[in-house]
């Protein structure tokens, strides 16, 4: 039985699993959920993951959403691969995906539905909310910065989840404008992500082409 994992290309969110599958080798049945016509919030999806948010992961009788913890079913599926070379990095990479959760996505998503999503909705997004957002990503981002001066990776010297799950943002960062070019470290460690990991440029086209597609098709102004 094939592993089913459920989003929209669009996704950031789903780009982290499907990014991480391949790195992986782990073959994973690809269903599309158009979120743009509400299939997200159909009772049979509401089953899966009663907040209407994909990705989700149907393995038997397995069902797991957020991507994050996905990512760790897969990894452990693949035998530990991207959750770090020794038990130690392990924890560091757990560590940093707990810390992209609480200090750094959250503000991303908040930007993306302020700008984004609320165009798709006709409304205009509240500036107010948009500057908190991009204040805690400054602070979030100086940390990062710091922490990416003298390294090519978050944790060790290899590619781990922390990466992706951290990368993650900067999945709508050309459409939501949030401030990562003040932070030139972070930046170079994300181009370095897409010269060197396929699978990430690979993804980053498939969310580029579906977002701005619908985008275009909305006849939205960015």
């Amino acid at each position: 039985m094939s592993i089913k994992i459920y989003g929209d290309p669009g996704s950031g969110s789903l780009r982290r699993v499907t990014t991480a599958a391949a790195i992986m080798g782990i073959a994973i049945e690809r269903v599309n959920i158009d979120l743009f016509k509400g299939e997200s919030h159909t009772p049979d999806f509401l089953a899966l993951n009663p907040h209407g948010l994909s990705p989700v992961l149907v393995d038997g009788d397995v069902v797991l959403y957020e991507a994050s913890a996905i990512n760790l079913y897969l990894a452990d599926k693949a035998g530990g691969k991207l959750l770090g070379a020794t038990p130690r990095e392990r924890y560091e990479v757990l560590q940093w995906m707990f810390w992209s959760g609480e200090q750094w996505r959250v503000f991303a998503t908040l930007t993306f539905n302020e700008r984004i999503v609320k165009r798709f909705m006709g409304q205009l997004d509240d500036e107010s909310i948009v500057q908190l957002a991009f204040a805690n990503i400054r602070a979030a981002g100086a940390v990062l910065d710091a922490h990416l001066a003298d390294r090519r990776f978050i944790v060790g010297d290899r590619l781990t989840l922390a990466d992706i799950d951290i990368a993650a943002p900067f999945s709508q960062s050309e459409r939501t404008k949030v401030p990562f070019d003040e932070f030139p470290n972070l930046v170079a460690w994300q181009q370095r992500l897409l010269e060197t990991v396929p699978a990430w440029a690979d993804t980053k086209r498939e969310v580029d082409a579906r977002l701005d597609g619908a985008i275009k098709a909305a006849g939205i102004e960015l």
